[in-house]
Order: structure tokens, then sequence, then C-alpha cells
């Protein structure tokens, strides 16, 4: 469509790619949320290979402190929880941003087809497109 566009319409274009902007970071979160869980279900499930009274380490920054295998289960299953937790979350804010780009992208389409020749337009009363 060439020429300006009215205010309305040009603001819920914004709006748009706003929107856009918000479902990609939300996706891009989200796949790294999922990296995250899947390597702690790794290790959760590699401790089940290991025996209890084995001498673990668990990185913290720079750092290797030792732990023991009830404490490093305990750790891993709470981040697993944390973590099903916040893909679950992002999953319904991607729900809600795909559906209001969705309503805003349709009452977009609306105001520009009502703007550019609607039922009273060339193909309204009169026009080609009668019965």
């Amino acid at each position: 469509m060439q020429g300006n566009l009215p205010p309305e319409a040009q603001e819920k274009l914004e709006t748009l790619q706003e929107l856009q902007e918000t479902a990609q970071n939300v996706a891009q979160q989200k796949q790294s949320t999922e990296s995250a869980l899947n390597e702690a279900k790794t290790a959760l499930n590699a401790l089940e290979d290991v025996d209890k009274d084995a001498v673990m380490y668990r990185e913290i920054g720079e750092l290797f402190i030792q732990t023991d295998y009830d404490t490093a289960a305990e750790d891993l299953e709470d981040k697993v929880d944390s973590l099903e937790i916040r893909v679950e979350q992002l999953n319904k804010q991607e729900d809600r941003v795909r559906g209001r780009f969705d309503d805003l992208q349709e009452e977009l389409q609306q105001l520009l087809q009502g703007g550019m020749g609607g039922p009273s337009g060339p193909a309204g009363p009169g026009g080609a497109g009668g019965a």
C-alpha cells in the first residue's frame, strides 16, 4: 500500500511490530529455558547411575564445591521444577502475545479495508459485484 496510513492504522502497525519483537524475545527465552531444563534432566538422570557414596562437586561460578549425593539430587530436582514452571509461564506468555497479535492484525485489516473501499467502495451499490 502506498501513501500515508491513517494515524490509527499507523499506531496499530507500530504496536504489531512491537508485539512481533516481544514474541521473538519470548521464543528465545523459551528456547534457552528448555535447553537448561533438558540439561538439568540429563544431569538428574545421570545421577541415578552414580554411587551414593561417590565424592561429587558442584560448580559455583569459577569454583567446584564438594557436595553429597542427596544435596546434588535435591538441587537438581529443584532446578528441574523451577525450569518447568518457567517454560509453562513462557508458553502462556507466548499464547497471550500471539492472541493479541492476531486480534490487532485483524483490527488493522478491518481498519484498512474500511478505508480502502469497503461496502460503499468500488464494489458497493451500483458497482461491479451486484446480483
